[in-house]
């Protein structure tokens, strides 16, 4: 049955109907003519196993905890300032040491069973309590590196819990009162502001965390303006939260939507159908040799048949990247990193593979981003001669020798990552005469071949979590190898000290200009050492059904759901 829309004598209020009467697609009016109400569906394709948000830091994951949990500051996606979040004030000592936080007030937590089936206000431990779990040594926290080498006492507590949290809690992490939180630093960092913006920081509920423990994961108990429903090997299915503090500019109270839907796609082409046929709202990667099967043929179009939509785009600050195994014996040898990058002619991966999706790599490995002087870095050229002298300096002569390898390609078949990665396979055969042996996988199969040590050469990518070359360049530090093991940071193993020098200088230095020359010869040392293959940046390019307004797109990527609607166009 078609969806429509029946006026209601009164004027105020406008109901969708959909098949069998369902109550979660009915919309009323809110002030300005937005609407209340409806379902959001969208597809990934990732499986989300995981809601805790120290648990994972995987982009497909993050757009669902965003939605879950609150951190104590954002990211103003128009200006790329920071701005207040829970934390409703703060500030920051002369020295940049010292951070005090104001918690906002009247903030509730998500009605669950730890509450005995209530809720409760937001209070400065539950922020401590938060930021003390993200600096543990807990099997649960994979954000570790965020914290315990900034914040006072957070290295020491993170050894002593490896098993329990200790009562004593970390020393820089003090309640002043129920509403103030101060943090102190262990040396002066001017980009922490930016760093508690980050979507894994977000605060949740010792409560939750006591009765669910191990299971934590499926329990998420956050603040934000939608609650977990449903998770299970179709989907995630998030629920409106009736009590979300928050309102938009004309005092209408957030969230618009009943309900997101998220389901998995088996390939491109299946969730490229979806949206033709109206089962999702939004697109995210559109390959441009799918075009047609979005919008139906020109006969089509003519007649009418068409989805209504819109397409949005903005730059991304992202990095598409190949990563190496660098202490492995395929890839310790700086000389046979050096013979991959310069084989690659980046142009052609975008141009041929990609079908002109994507901006080679010039430069180093932070994309373009605000205030940060990307330009400066002299990124790789293609110099295949060169990469053979080099390949045979390294003692494989014309790739004799070198071991065939597995290339780790988190993608489904016929996606934009795989191809970029079928034009690099192609590319180091012509050009080394080495094999890479495309193996098609899921992020965590991908991962458990990184710690296991089976990958020696897998696809990556990176996405700011806050506007700072810090961010990208936290992934080389040798600090970031987690247990002298793989990591989701610095994966690669990476253990460069000239690099570590520059890096934790970088961090220290309160005068900008300064900082960011520190930061670019960070950047450059990365590709002088070939510590990875930067392939490509890309726009983040999105198609959204015309019935979802207020979407905006931005250059994180981030995925905001609180403020959308649904109102379908007029025909």
């Amino acid at each position: 049955m078609r969806n429509y829309l029946i006026p209601i004598v009164s004027g105020l209020f406008l109901f969708l109907h959909s098949c069998g009467g369902d109550t979660d697609n009915v919309l009323r009016e809110a002030i300005g003519g937005k609407m209340y109400g409806g379902v959001f569906k969208f597809m990934s394709a990732e499986k989300v196993k995981s809601l805790f948000p120290l648990a994972t830091s995987n982009i497909y994951t993050q757009r669902l905890n965003a939605q879950l949990f609150e951190p104590l500051l954002k990211i103003d996606l128009e200006s790329m300032k920071v701005v207040p979040a829970l934390a409703e004030s703060y500030s920051v000592s002369r020295d940049a040491k010292t951070f005090t936080f104001k918690i906002r007030k009247g903030v509730q937590f998500h009605e669950d069973d730890c509450f005995d089936k209530g809720t409760r206000l937001l209070t400065a431990d539950d922020v401590k309590f938060s930021l003390e779990l993200a600096c543990s040594g807990l099997n649960v926290n994979q954000m570790g590196y965020l914290l315990t080498k900034r914040i006072v006492g957070a290295e020491a507590f993170s050894k002593q819990s490896t098993k329990t949290l200790p009562k004593s809690g970390v020393p820089g992490i003090r309640v002043i009162d129920e509403q103030t939180l101060q943090i102190e630093l262990v040396e002066p960092f001017v980009g922490f502001d930016k760093l508690l913006t980050h979507t894994n920081l977000g605060i949740h509920a010792r409560e939750a965390y006591e009765k669910y423990g191990k299971e934590i994961h499926q329990h998420p108990v956050g603040t934000g303006p939608f609650m977990l429903e449903k998770m299970d090997d179709t989907g995630v299915t998030l629920k409106r939260n009736d009590k979300y503090w928050r309102k938009d500019e004309l005092g209408n109270q957030l969230p618009f939507l009943n309900k997101v839907v998220l389901t998995y796609a088996k390939d491109k082409k299946s969730e490229l159908l979806a949206f033709r046929n109206k089962e999702v709202d939004i697109v995210l990667e559109i390959p441009v040799e799918e075009i047609e099967n979005v919008f139906g043929t020109l006969q089509e179009a003519q007649a009418g048949k068409n989805i209504k939509h819109k397409v949005e785009s903005e730059s991304s600050m992202n990095v598409n990247y190949i990563a190496f195994a660098c202490e492995s014996p395929e890839f310790s040898n700086v000389n046979v990193r050096k013979a991959f990058n310069l084989s690659i002619d980046r142009n052609e991966i975008v141009d041929k593979y990609l079908l002109g999706e994507g901006w080679a790599a010039k430069n180093g490995f932070v994309p373009r981003m605000e205030n940060y002087p990307f330009e400066k870095v002299v990124g790789h050229s293609t110099d295949i001669a060169s990469a053979k002298a080099l390949l045979a300096k390294a003692g494989y002569p014309d790739g004799k020798g070198f071991p065939a390898l597995d290339f780790y390609v988190n993608a489904i078949k016929g996606s934009s990552a795989h191809k970029m990665c079928m034009g690099i396979a192609d590319q180091i055969k012509n050009n080394l005469n080495i094999t890479l042996n495309i193996k098609l996988c899921t992020i965590e199969e991908r991962d458990n071949a990184i710690s296991n040590g089976t990958a020696k050469i897998w696809r990556s990518g990176w996405i700011a979590d806050y506007p700072d070359a810090e961010n990208f360049l936290s992934l080389f530090y040798s600090g970031n190898i987690k247990n002298n093991t793989a990591s989701a940071v610095n994966a690669f193993r990476f253990n460069n000290p000239e690099y570590d020098a520059l890096y934790t200088r970088a961090l220290t230095e309160l005068n900008d200009d300064k900082r960011n020359e520190l930061m670019v010869k960070c950047d450059q040392l990365v590709i002088d050492q070939s510590a990875v293959m930067p392939i490509l940046t890309d726009d983040f390019l999105i198609m959204v059904n015309a019935r979802i307004r207020d979407f905006k797109t931005n250059s994180m990527e981030y995925l905001d759901f609180s403020s959308i609607f649904i109102k379908e166009p007029k025909k």
